[in-house]
């Protein structure tokens, strides 16, 4: 029995914001070489090693080269970048942590997703883990190991009408 402690997986570094609300003129509108300027008179290595959301707060309609304009700043000095807000940017990186687990050493295993924690782990990141674990292993169970709750549970290989073999799942 293998166990997945979903913690391991989360983001783990500085996030800051970068907020486009303070390049505006009068709050209300961007000026495209008003913002240039600013951008490239920037201290820059503030956001070293860091995750920047970039948004904007004010209710005002940026349009996407402003975002291409601070990325392309932001390249090769943030650890990485997101439009959007700090939360998303945090559940987008958790995603694609999980998405890049090699599940083939989990192969035909049965496995533990641990339930419980020092972090708050949300419901997406189970059902992601989940949607890449049941086409590769035995089971899937929820909780600790001396106590689960069981998700999934493939079947031995049965006959189809054609006579091939096929596996059938089953989810208890």
């Amino acid at each position: 029995m293998i166990t997945i402690d979903l913690e391991n997986y989360l983001p783990s570094g500085e996030f800051v914001i970068f907020d486009l609300k303070e390049y505006l003129f009068m709050g209300l509108i961007l000026k495209e070489k008003d913002f240039r300027e600013a951008l490239k008179n920037m201290d820059w290595s503030i956001y070293h090693n860091k995750y920047v959301a970039i948004n904007c707060s004010a209710d005002a309609i940026i349009p996407a080269w402003a975002y291409m304009l601070v990325v392309s700043y932001l390249n090769g000095v943030a650890k990485d970048s997101y439009v959007g807000t700090s939360d998303a940017f945090q559940k987008h990186l958790f995603l694609k942590q999980i998405a890049a687990i090699d599940v083939n050493e989990f192969a035909d295993q049965r496995i533990v997703v641990k339930g419980c924690g020092d972090s708050n782990i949300e419901s997406y990141a189970y059902a992601e883990i989940t949607k890449l674990l049941v086409p590769v292993v035995k089971s899937i169970m929820y909780g600790e190991p001396c106590s689960t709750v069981p998700v999934f549970k493939r079947a031995a290989a049965a006959l189809n009408p054609s006579g091939g073999g096929t596996s059938q799942q089953h989810r208890t």
